[in-house]
């Protein structure tokens, strides 16, 4: 018995050591220069390379499968996720995975409202989607060229707002962030209705207002990917565990 408990915690250690690993390739372990960094980020920094801090990585691993854990229960109540990220590195990433579960996105800027004015939000997007039907059922076709050209213009601009909340609905469990610190109005409202808020932080964030902080690179699309991949995957865990027991 002793010699099978001992060959599972080698099993344990090398699957851990494989994690660091791939998170070390991600470059999940760079955080900003010291000057940046908050104070309640103390805790998670390693040291300094080239005058980067580094963050420790077993910590950041406790606190993303702490994350999953939390997604986990998310999926399966049958929940959605608010994906938000509109940073370069991030908006790609963001709008790839929450399209991937069917769930809503924020990939560019954050129309302010959009979690505590819900009603002037769907109005919105309603008045979007009776555009986009007026045109596909050619009834547009009855308007001069210039009204048009401006209703075209105007469809166009709210496309660029509203694409991925068109379905938002009120099932929303959490919201997935990358960075708070530059979506400043999506996580503050996100605050104000209490919904629960997984977030991807470097070193610049205060971490104490997050539900579940991941502190790591929140920079670099290879540790964003990593990130969300493992998020996603969690959440899928999650659902499919409830659909497997009706």
């Amino acid at each position: 018995m002793a010699e099978v408990a001992n060959e599972a915690e080698k099993l344990k250690v090398a699957d851990k050591d494989k994690e660091f690993e791939a998170m070390f390739q991600a470059g999940v372990h760079f955080g900003y220069s010291r000057s940046h960094r908050h104070p309640s980020m103390s805790d998670f920094i390693h040291g300094v390379k080239n005058n980067v801090e580094i963050f420790d990585l077993e910590k950041t691993l406790e606190s993303l499968e702490a994350a999953e854990n939390f997604l986990r229960k998310i999926g399966e109540a049958k929940k959605n996720i608010l994906w938000v990220g509109t940073k370069p590195s991030a908006k790609a990433l963001i709008e790839k995975h929450a399209k991937a579960l069917g769930h809503s996105y924020v990939a560019g800027r954050w129309i302010g409202g959009t979690l505590t004015n819900v009603k002037i939000i769907r109005d919105r997007i309603k008045y979007f989607e009776d555009l986009k039907k007026k045109r596909e059922s050619k009834e547009l076709e009855k308007y001069t060229k210039k009204e048009r050209l401006r209703i075209a213009r105007e469809i166009k601009t709210l496309e660029e707002k509203f694409s991925g909340i068109e379905n938002l609905k009120g099932d929303i469990g959490a919201m997935i962030i990358v960075d708070p610190k530059e979506e400043k109005t999506a996580f503050s409202e996100a605050r104000r209705v209490l919904l629960p808020v997984i977030a991807i932080l470097s070193s610049d964030n205060d971490l104490s207002k997050v539900t579940n902080p991941i502190p790591s690179n929140d920079s670099a699309s290879s540790s964003i990917e990593f990130l969300l991949e493992r998020l996603a995957k969690a959440y899928q865990d999650g659902l499919s565990k409830a659909n497997l027991n009706g």
